[in-house]
């Protein structure tokens, strides 16, 4: 696979899940983060989106960022990542700070570094439709020095529990301008959009290092110098993060989409995916979906001998069980 020099990838790893908690409380009672679950018993979603990463970069870029609480989950399954890669949070304090503080890490080692964004809890029909979505986005980075490129999916329905990008009427590169966002509109809403060229937003995008910073630094620029300057103390120890630690402690929770991207749609590009059976795992009822769809499509996936099967929950199973019930 040929990657751009300077490419990174990050999974966003550091969420809790917690409107999934129907789904994923294993036998025990203990509420697992949905990212370190999988489908059918096979890879966990985690799994499945650094997998999705090496399609932009190499191995020595792919990184992800987890939370010190979830230790238990992570710590044993990314063995195929350099410990430099693995960006941990002393706590969760949203989207933003989930972005930033990883962002901050990568362009200490690589001022020039382009980024593309991951969620770990993204299903993908067809990788190889996204891969290459992922390659163009990396690829007109250059014509948009200062612009975030958010990838745009092709809707397959109507869907009232994802957020929605109305293009604007001209392009760039393949790129177009943002009109604005809609987020979760009804049904009759939805196809109004989708009529109108509206696309689903993945919360996939790419972008030059330094212009997400300078994005985060207008809205919150004395968060990015605290952020900063701990880290930089903390990569002065031998071991431990106690700066890092303490500015968590006083770190509101920021929202990536709201309090950051909303407002600033000239600082926006995207670009359409098209179709590939992606769906965004945020919601009971699309992680049922995409279980019944998954089960018309194929055979259950066998565990990955890569790693014990018992440390991820397998979903297709936890929604039999409660179909069951």
């Amino acid at each position: 696979m040929a990657t751009q020099q300077n490419t990174w990838a990050l999974v966003l790893a550091a969420g809790e899940g917690s409107r999934l908690r129907s789904l994923t409380t294993d036998s025990s009672g203990t509420a697992v983060p949905k990212q370190f679950c999988s489908l059918q018993g096979g890879p966990s979603l985690l799994q499945e989106a650094l997998h999705r990463a090496q399609a932009v970069a190499p191995r020595e870029r792919i990184c992800t960022v987890v939370a010190e609480n979830h230790r238990r989950w992570w710590q044993g399954t990314l063995w195929s990542l350099p410990a430099a890669n693995i960006f941990v949070q002393p706590a969760n304090r949203g989207t933003a700070i989930g972005i930033l503080m990883p962002v901050l890490r990568i362009l200490a080692r690589d001022p020039l570094a382009r980024i593309v964004f991951l969620p770990a809890d993204h299903y993908v029909r067809e990788e190889e439709v996204l891969g290459r979505a992922l390659r163009a986005a990396v690829s007109v980075l250059p014509s948009h020095d200062d612009d975030l490129v958010l990838l745009g999916i092709t809707p397959e329905d109507a869907d009232p529990e994802l957020g929605y990008i109305l293009p604007g009427s001209s392009s760039v590169g393949r790129a177009w301008p943002v009109e604005r966002f809609v987020e979760k509109p009804d049904v009759t809403a939805a196809q109004e959009l989708i009529g109108a060229g509206g696309l689903w937003n993945s919360f996939i995008f790419a972008a030059n290092g330094f212009a997400v910073l300078s994005l985060m630094r207008s809205r919150f620029p004395e968060i990015v110098e605290d952020l900063d300057t701990a880290l930089a103390h903390d990569a002065t120890l031998r071991r431990g993060a106690p700066a890092l630690a303490e500015v968590y402690e006083r770190l509101p929770r920021i929202d990536f989409s709201r309090h950051v991207v909303q407002g600033a749609e000239r600082r926006l590009r995207v670009m359409q995916v098209p179709r590939c059976g992606w769906n965004d795992l945020g919601t009971p009822r699309r992680v049922a979906e995409t279980i019944r769809r998954l089960r018309d499509d194929r055979p259950a996936a066998a565990p990955s001998p890569a790693v014990p099967a018992a440390v991820f929950l397998n979903l297709a199973a936890t929604y039999a069980r409660l179909q069951t019930a």
